[in-house]
């Protein structure tokens, strides 16, 4: 059985980024091809290529146009964002032609409920469970990042179950704490830093996602598959104290 062509758009992103858009939704199997897409990128990079981003979709890729413009030897390519063009749809041509390097996988320990989830009865009630039901379903699931985003080491997590799957609260909070984790709809994430912020604050983990001092200095990468487990405050207390 042949594998389904995968079919991009791309669109430019000011003069010196585009984006190769590669489907709608959150989905794993888009995911995939936007993360095989930017690992058959690294490891052929054209001149002028700086750096690549993937997210749900998507992957921006970032250049220096004046560099790229001195590779352009076609009559037919004007621009450097014609050169890229045309070499990442080349190299979507390539998806599913090569093996992926195993999965990452990371479990995050999670102390949840009271001052460190101020919003899991929220939850709970929202959906008419128990406070120990959203805890169960939460951990037992298995997320998938797909990417890194709003501040640094943000990982946005798809595979929530509907069944806790919440709007974000009206009225954000303006300070959150390192390492709460929340839900907001269909995704569940971690804040790394202490932002403002509009997720249901369910728990939180004693684990720092952001090392600025070593690289790379996120936790975790787009592309990682976590899973949550269930802590008490005596463990949380000693792991907080070992990654201080």
């Amino acid at each position: 059985m042949s594998k389904e062509i995968v079919k991009a758009l791309i669109k430019p992103l000011g003069d010196s980024a585009l984006i190769v858009q590669l489907g709608e939704g959150i989905n794993p199997s888009i995911h995939k091809n936007v993360k095989e897409l930017a690992i058959l990128l690294d490891a052929s990079p054209f001149n002028g290529y700086i750096e690549s981003v993937p997210a749900y979709t998507s992957l921006t890729v970032y250049y220096n146009p004046y560099i790229v413009h001195q590779s352009i030897k076609s009559v037919l390519i004007n621009t450097s964002f014609q050169y890229v063009s045309v070499y990442m749809e080349d190299l979507v041509l390539q998806i599913g032609k090569q093996a992926l390097s195993d999965e990452k996988h990371v479990t995050i320990p999670v102390l949840y409920g009271g001052k460190y989830g101020p919003d899991l009865e929220y939850v709970a009630n929202f959906h008419g469970l128990t406070t120990e039901e959203v805890i169960r379903i939460h951990s037992e699931n298995e997320y998938l990042v797909y990417m890194i985003g709003f501040a640094p080491g943000f990982p946005f997590m798809g595979g929530m179950d509907e069944r806790i799957a919440t709007p974000r609260k009206e009225s954000p909070r303006t300070a959150i704490v390192p390492g709460a984790v929340g839900i907001a709809g269909m995704q569940t994430g971690v804040y790394p830093l202490e932002t403002p912020g509009g997720w249901q604050i369910i728990g939180q983990t004693p684990i720092n996602l952001f090392l600025p001092d070593v690289w790379p200095p996120t936790l975790l990468q787009s592309g990682y598959k976590i899973r949550f487990k269930p802590i008490s405050s005596g463990e949380y207390e000693y792991l907080k104290e070992m990654n201080s």
